[in-house]
């Protein structure tokens, strides 16, 4: 996993609602880039819709958010639809966003081995180099524990 002092490295991928996300774009913002599993699970609809409620506290630290799985545009509209989601999801579907943040790992469950995606979050100044990693997220504190490090990074 790419570590705090680290330059966040560059990206351009499909989005939710037929757009792109290009990460070099953002310079001069704060970017909230967040990986999860998979779309419409519970842990992953309590983080999305955490970061859906506290959109307005990280936009108005200049921020966005940005959320990264594997799941398809179709599936990432679906969600955003269900879950009135005010961010953009990116698909990363060949998994190259995730290898390139240390991401993409080996799990286990119930004894077997597969690869996945970490939950985890970078937080990437807007010189485009990460300022904090959490890389074991807990849903339910997670946003405030976000916006609290903004805060302190715009202080």
């Amino acid at each position: 996993m790419i570590e705090v002092g680290t330059a966040a490295p560059d990206f351009t991928a499909p989005t939710d609602g037929g757009g792109s996300f290009t990460l070099s774009e953002q310079r001069g913002k704060f970017v909230v880039l967040y990986f999860y599993p998979k779309d419409s699970t519970p842990g992953c609809t309590v983080e999305a819709c955490n970061f859906r409620d506290t959109h307005s506290d990280i936009t108005s630290l200049n921020a966005v958010v940005v959320g990264v799985s594997k799941d398809s545009v179709r599936r990432h509209d679906n969600f955003v639809k269900k879950q009135s989601l005010n961010f953009p999801l990116v698909s990363d579907a060949d998994s190259d966003i995730c290898e390139k943040y240390g991401t993409w790992v080996k799990k286990k469950m119930y004894g077997k081995e597969y690869m996945g995606i970490a939950r985890a979050t970078f937080l990437i100044g807007p010189d485009g180099v990460v300022r904090e990693v959490w890389p074991k997220v807990r849903v339910k504190e997670h946003s405030a524990e976000v916006v609290a490090a903004l805060r302190t990074h715009t202080a």
